[in-house]
């Protein structure tokens, strides 16, 4: 077994680096294929040939070395995660050096934690980009730029509001329920109310892209294209619960905005 700087390194030390490495990898949005593929290279770069690898959507299985004295196994669970495409280079570049003895297993140790505590995305720029995403959507979609304006105001206090009940822990499926409603409703009262010379479906759809889970639904196919069936059902499962939520909100603000004698249609 390879040393680091004069201590010999365990099948355990090896096998929790490159699985703690591979959960945040998975915590960060990556493809289930490019994380068993880091965990094998780790696990190969020191010498450990015996071993099993199985990760899923949500958790990892490994085990190394099951017939010899030091063996080891074990099972990381990941409950939720998020898309940070920075993040996974990070750690893509850490899993290269790793694998090429650049760095040894203490400093990928420091490294890792220090990947770990990086604060992601600053919230107003988060709410800028959810804005001009919004906008930009609208237009491309057929909107003015009158509606394309509205349809920014709209994503950045939808991605506020976003923020908001992610601090409060509410559950993924219900703050796109409310987010989706939130922007049907905005959508359609300046138009109902104000009579302002507005394309609501147009704004609608825009403010929404947002919420739509393009990553997941893309990730989802190429876990199936990989062979990765589980995992892609799983993603699929939940790229098209997001979309039945989102469509949830829409119809629900509209089916109460009749209630109240709106005129609007679905």
């Amino acid at each position: 077994m390879n040393t680091n700087k004069g201590t010999p390194i365990t099948t355990k030390d090896v096998l929790t680096f490159s699985v703690e490495l591979g959960l945040s990898m998975l915590k960060s949005g990556a493809e289930i294929f490019r994380i068993e593929e880091s965990i094998i290279r780790i696990l190969q770069a020191y010498d450990i040939q015996r071993f099993d690898v199985y990760v899923l959507s949500n958790g990892i299985f490994a085990s190394a070395n099951e017939d010899l004295d030091d063996a080891c196994s074990l099972v990381r669970h990941m409950p939720e995660n998020s898309v940070n495409l920075g993040r996974i280079a990070q750690l893509n570049q850490l899993c290269r050096e790793i694998c090429d003895h650049r760095i040894d297993l203490q400093t990928g140790w420091t490294r890792l934690k220090e990947i770990r505590v990086q604060r992601g995305y600053p919230r107003w720029a988060l709410i800028l980009a959810c804005g001009l995403g919004s906008g930009c959507f609208c237009y491309l979609f057929g909107g003015s730029a009158f509606d394309g304006l509205v349809a920014c105001l709209i994503g950045a206090v939808e991605e506020f509001l976003l923020l908001i009940m992610s601090d409060a822990r509410l559950s993924r499926s219900i703050a796109q329920i409310f987010s989706s409603m939130f922007v049907t409703a905005v959508s359609y009262l300046p138009v109902s109310i104000w009579s302002l010379p507005l394309h609501r479906d147009k704004m609608i759809i825009g403010a929404i892209m947002v919420l739509v889970p393009g990553i997941m639904f893309t990730t989802a196919i190429r876990d199936v294209y990989n062979g990765d069936y589980l995992s892609g059902a799983i993603h699929l499962l939940d790229a098209l619960l997001t979309a039945l939520c989102i469509a949830a909100g829409v119809v629900i603000a509209i089916f109460f905005m009749q209630k109240f004698g709106l005129e609007v249609s679905l």
